[in-house]
């Protein structure tokens, strides 16, 4: 059974959400996100708190995943989230442009990325990508599709990588 959804989300000073035809919005400062509810589940506010219950016995999974799926709404319209990318290589290179990400990931042409809408990407250094929004699925999402143009290898460590991430290097072939 989940224990996730007992815990009720708190909101913030300045969060208002609303709930109505099976629908959750979250307002907050830095904007506002809605997410589907489940029909398994049912939700209720009251006094800055938003609780979660199934409506059937086997429910609780998906009353634990649209819990943390609000919760994540209130999170990103009050702090936002971050994802940072890091390219290694030679001459790897990024440059934001507008809402256009230019890579140069040691291919014959250059790599053009178009950012998505409610993202923000940053480039504070040749070899560093800083994407920010308030949702925290696009956000991972376009840092997926940006590492997936050149995975770090192995062998030299050479691609894009968050920069948290710990590449395990292999030895090169012996002779």
């Amino acid at each position: 059974m989940s224990r996730v959804a007992k815990t009720p989300v708190a909101l913030p000073s300045g969060v208002e959400a609303n709930y109505k035809n099976s629908e959750i919005t979250i307002k907050g400062s830095k904007g506002s996100l809605s997410q589907v509810i489940h029909s398994t589940v049912e939700i209720s506010t009251e006094d800055n708190k938003v609780t979660f219950k199934p409506v059937t016995k086997d429910g609780w999974a998906m009353a634990g995943t649209m819990r943390a799926l609000v919760n994540n709404m209130v999170v990103g319209v009050t702090n936002g989230f971050e994802k940072k990318l890091q390219l290694v290589g030679v001459g790897y290179r990024a440059k934001a442009q507008g809402n256009k990400l230019d890579l140069t990931l040691g291919f014959s042409h250059p790599v053009v990325y178009d950012v998505p809408e409610g993202l923000k990407i940053e480039t504070p250094s040749n070899t560093e990508v800083v994407i920010t929004g308030i949702n925290k699925q696009l956000v991972g999402q376009a840092a997926a599709q940006i590492r997936a143009y050149r995975p770090p290898e192995p062998y030299k460590g050479k691609g894009v990588r968050y920069v948290d991430e710990r590449i395990i290097r292999k030895e090169a072939k012996k002779k």
